[in-house]
């Protein structure tokens, strides 16, 4: 079983090394071949095209970080769909549009190839250590193909249903990881303009209702002052204009998702679209003035749990 890796970001390399650790044969591609060589060193083979990698592979595993890459890796020349074949199974993880994952699907489809739409969740901290959430979406068949793998790269795996049922709910999971960033900047910050202890503050809100998982992971690099999470402020924009692009598709009128976007395209106005995503609360500092953070808290996120086996998750309801 061998499975080849084309995208090696801060997700994507940490998901291919964890196949590694664990004994796969893995072949590795990136535009940046240069982000390879970690992985080489580790026991990974590499390919210089898409094509040449899909050749050498049972599993095709892209990782990209925007829908235009990953129809260029999938489509383009030297892509993917030069070499698939029957057997060949195409495993998404990026996070992308519904409609895009179903057709890229379908042109592979026509090469006798399968596929999977199998977005993650949980923050690169989870990724390094195998213990990341995982969506798949494809046919049951499919998904027992692929499911040592994905158990593998993640804790908890979901069978979502067909292909490219696992992006649309991963886009509504970062909707609402989103608005939960922006809500804890909020509290943070008038608590903080209240006079209030940031370090009682982060403690009130993990034991009570108001608590997320955001605010166990995002609102400690806020409160230390990295604002360090390996994840952009352009990638937030990009994955909730997705979300509202879906309601937009069927006529849903939202109110606090047209405010999200509002609020990031500010923020990349001001900071650029490569600042890490916590650093949106600067937009709040700057407006009062305050510096909202406090000592005690990490620079970065690590992942307190120990590495073990995934499994599938059912859905009893």
């Amino acid at each position: 079983m061998t499975v080849g890796f084309i995208g090696l970001g801060n997700i994507g390399k940490k998901l291919a090394s964890t196949l590694i650790r664990n004994k796969f044969e893995v072949i590795v591609n990136d535009i940046d071949p240069n982000k390879a060589t970690s992985l080489v060193k580790a026991g990974a083979s590499w390919r210089n095209t898409p094509s040449a990698l899909t050749k050498d592979c049972d599993f095709i595993v892209t990782c990209l970080p925007s829908v235009k890459i990953c129809a260029a890796v999938i489509e383009g020349k030297a892509g993917v769909l030069e070499s698939i074949k029957k057997g060949h199974v195409w495993i998404e993880m990026s996070t992308t549009s519904h409609e895009e994952t179903v057709r890229l699907a379908e042109k592979i489809k026509s090469k006798g190839g399968d596929s999977a739409d199998c977005p993650v969740s949980g923050g690169c901290h989870r990724a390094e250590t195998g213990n990341i959430s995982i969506f798949a979406g494809c046919e049951r068949s499919i998904f027992e193909k692929i499911k040592p793998i994905l158990i593998i790269m993640g804790r908890r795996v979901l069978h979502t249903g067909p292909v490219g049922t696992a992006s649309l709910l991963k886009v509504m999971t970062n909707f609402l990881a989103t608005a939960n960033l922006i809500s804890c900047c909020e509290a943070l910050t008038t608590m903080k303009g209240l006079g209030f202890d940031l370090g009682t503050t982060f403690e009130a809100i993990k034991i009570s209702s108001g608590n997320s998982f955001v605010h166990e992971t995002e609102s400690q690099v806020i409160l230390n002052g990295s604002r360090q999470i390996d994840f952009t402020l352009g990638l937030v924009l990009k994955d909730i204009k997705l979300f509202q692009d879906l309601a937009n598709s069927h006529n849903i009128p939202l109110e606090l998702s047209p405010l999200l976007i509002k609020i990031f395209k500010d923020g990349i106005a001001k900071y650029g679209q490569n600042e890490n995503s916590p650093a949106i609360i600067k937009r709040l500092e700057e407006k009062t003035g305050l510096e909202i953070t406090t000592p005690g808290f990490p620079k970065i996120i690590t992942d307190q749990e120990k590495e073990e086996l995934g499994f599938e998750v059912i859905v009893t309801r």
